[in-house]
């Protein structure tokens, strides 16, 4: 898909309630996955739902799930051309402000999420896993990759990757205020929204860090 395009909504990603909040634009979408660090993976495993935590990396409409070789999504996704793969629901949600309505029930949060719906596939050519372990640790920070020692054989073994196509998606946001009854507007009771940010601290130098090696210049984009 080139740039502005939108991805087409399907009855697994056209929401059940608040349909308005719902986008499917590539813009939005990769700008919710590019600010998250960790996405939640769904699948079924022996007719029971699984949903782990774990990294992820973009690159273009296409994410890479990191994870060890000995993890059962890994294993289930397989590694042959033919396999068919593993289905997954991938998720990614900021929390941008608790809404504090006058009553209970409209209590809510601002926030942005993305859901993928699709079938992942264990990467196995060595160049694409190579490139797509650099997205991973450049997702995290962008500009680290080329500032770390990359994979060595062993390490790449002992490594598996998961290829996801961004094709079934969509977006939902919501911002503003509480959605307040009329009739609650005149309680005694403090409403808005109290933000919700991430916050990044002073860089602190590993304990057997060589003197002299400088913060790098990365650090200034957080």
């Amino acid at each position: 898909m080139a740039e502005g395009k939108s991805f087409a909504a399907t009855d697994r990603t056209l929401p059940t309630r608040a349909r308005e909040r719902a986008r499917y634009d590539e813009e939005t979408v990769h700008a919710i996955l590019d600010e998250g660090y960790v996405c939640h993976l769904g699948f079924v495993r022996d007719g029971a739902p699984v949903v782990l935590p774990t990294l992820y990396g973009r690159v273009g409409n296409r994410l890479y799930v990191h994870g060890s070789t000995g993890s059962r999504p890994l294993r289930m996704a397989g590694g042959q051309s033919a396999d068919p793969g593993l289905a997954v629901c991938l998720t990614v949600t900021h929390v941008d402000g608790l809404v504090l309505a006058k009553s209970a029930f409209h209590h809510s949060m601002n926030y942005r999420s993305v859901v993928v719906h699709g079938t992942a596939h264990q990467v196995t050519d060595q160049e694409e896993k190579k490139a797509a372990l650099d997205a991973l640790v450049d997702h995290v920070l962008p500009g680290r990759a080329a500032d770390s020692r990359p994979a060595n054989a062993k390490e790449l073994a002992a490594t598996a990757v998961l290829r996801l196509d961004l094709r079934e998606v969509s977006a939902k946001i919501r911002t503003g205020g509480p959605n307040d009854d009329p009739e609650d507007l005149a309680l005694p009771y403090w409403s808005g929204v109290l933000p919700v940010s991430p916050s990044y601290g002073a860089p602190i130098p590993a304990d057997d860090l060589a003197p002299g090696i400088p913060a790098p210049d990365y650090f200034s984009a957080r």
